[in-house]
């Protein structure tokens, strides 16, 4: 009997619990859209997402300067990606991919002057 007590008092708290949980995250969100702060948010990530590296962050992440040859630049790429690859960092693997991809067009122009990269 007591057990039967115990065990509807517990489902009972639990109810109770949980009602006061989603009301308060409720509350959190109205709370947090009559501030602005849930369209900052979102538009920071926007901007987080679209935002374009910058051959310097490319050089940066790769860890070659503006005189690094191109072999160089494979090299580091290559290096870095692999390493990425076995500690299995699809973030920085991803980093490194753009970072190589931004600085292409630039060697490519050196190499082949007058014609358009592509």
């Amino acid at each position: 009997m007591a057990a039967k007590i115990l065990a509807n008092l517990i489902v009972l708290g639990s109810g109770v619990v949980a009602r006061a949980f989603v009301q308060a995250y409720r509350q959190a969100l109205q709370n947090a859209s009559k501030s602005g702060v849930a369209q900052e948010t979102l538009q920071n990530a926007a901007r987080r997402g679209s935002k374009v590296m910058t051959e310097q962050e490319a050089r940066q992440i790769l860890g070659v300067t503006e005189r690094s040859s191109w072999e160089e630049i494979a090299q580091k790429y290559d290096n870095l990606f692999e390493r990425n690859t076995k500690s299995g960092s699809f973030y920085l693997q991803s980093k490194v991919h753009r970072a190589k991809e931004c600085l292409e067009p630039f060697y490519q122009a050196k190499d082949h002057p007058g014609h358009n990269a592509g």
